[in-house]
């Protein structure tokens, strides 16, 4: 109970429902929120801001779930004042000073806007955990989080198909207030869920490290991720350490858009493409994650080899530039980053450490030669 993380729950009303009316077709319901925050720690403090003459059915829907009403009256004269949005940030910031017994705030909105509070929350030492509407949500937002998760992701959040030639909610509406905060995007109705995704053999860039993709190849992320846990830190790499590291580096990160149940079914699928090993850890359901030691390794480096000779013949040595090409051309679906390594000269630098090619840098080419190496 001591290490128990106590949350501090902050909800801009108005920018989720009226991003749940306009991207998800229906009303929004607190009670997928409070689901997801109850796996994470135990939630010490609940209030919600808006103008709640607006809002007068989501009040009562509100006041059941035992969350405290903060009204904030919008009409202002001939213009609509940002005063809940003020008053929110306000009160979080006093919450950080006055309550150290809360370890974690988490911000309900996928308004830019609030962005400065989450990065004050985390200069103070607090975790902070995003929740908004996907369609909604600023793209600043996210990244500066510790944990962002979307609504529309969320159990028990089953969005109204959407209507030909218009999105949900495209109407006027039931009287609510203007749009100011209701998305930056027009785009309607929840995108379809992902089919699981694990190997995409075909390659659509030529560099994948400018590569950009909404759905990263699951295999490359979790290779990656544990390769550089492994360099990084003495200890062994669990299960739990792999989780929090991959939402570190993507707060979205849910092993469910990639179709899995819980993050242990995603490991052991990798276990059975070699992708990863798994042995038994310090704590009962938390294994121990490492990189296979041979097979696609060795697999690899025998193919850089071979190319190299190749390329070789007539010239002293090979280019790196330009290599990764003839490599693929061999074996299309080749990528360093399904090893673990960042990029193909940290590959071809393993290789060479391996005894396999000699790696120099050439002040006159400007550019690393690679030359083969007897076994």
């Amino acid at each position: 109970m001591a290490t128990e993380e106590r949350i501090a729950l902050f909800l801009d009303y108005e920018n989720l429902a009226l991003g749940a009316r306009d991207h998800l077709g229906g009303s929004f319901e607190l009670k997928p929120i409070t689901d997801a925050l109850a796996e994470r720690g135990r939630v010490v403090l609940r209030r919600a801001y808006a103008d709640w003459s607006y809002f007068d059915e989501d009040r009562r829907m509100l006041t059941r779930a035992q969350v405290e009403l903060i009204e904030m009256t919008q009409r202002m004269g001939a213009s609509r004042k940002n005063a809940a949005d003020i008053k929110m940030a306000v009160d979080a910031i006093e919450m950080a000073f006055a309550r150290d017994y809360i370890s974690t705030f988490v911000i309900c909105t996928g308004d830019s806007d609030f962005t400065p509070l989450v990065l004050k929350l985390r200069e103070l030492d607090k975790r902070v955990i995003g929740f908004g509407v996907r369609d909604s949500t600023s793209k600043m937002l996210p990244p500066a989080c510790d944990e962002f998760l979307y609504y529309d992701n969320l159990e028990g959040v089953e969005p109204l198909p959407a209507r030909d030639g218009a999105g949900p909610g495209s109407g006027s509406g039931s009287g609510g207030p203007s749009e100011k905060k209701s998305g930056r995007s027009r785009r309607g109705s929840k995108a379809p869920v992902p089919e699981p995704v694990i190997e995409d053999e075909t390659d659509h860039s030529e560099d994948e490290d400018s590569e950009e993709s909404t759905q990263p190849d699951l295999a490359v992320l979790v290779a990656q991720t544990l390769s550089g846990l492994q360099t990084s830190q003495a200890g062994e790499v669990t299960a739990s350490v792999l989780k929090r590291t991959l939402v570190r580096k993507d707060p979205t990160f849910s092993e469910a858009d990639y179709g899995f149940r819980a993050f242990g079914e995603l490991l052991r699928h990798l276990a059975d493409r070699n992708v990863i090993e798994l042995s038994e850890g310090p704590a009962k359901g938390d294994p121990e994650i490492l990189l296979p030691e041979t097979g696609d390794k060795e697999e690899a480096f025998a193919l850089l080899r071979t190319v190299v000779d190749e390329l070789s013949k007539g010239q002293e040595s090979v280019p790196l530039s330009g290599l990764k090409d003839q490599l693929r051309r061999k074996v299309p679906g080749f990528s360093e980053k399904k090893l673990g390594y960042r990029s193909f000269l940290q590959f071809s630098r393993a290789a060479a450490t391996e005894g396999i090619i000699s790696l120099d840098w050439s002040d006159v080419d400007k550019d690393y030669l690679l030359e083969t190496l007897e076994p």
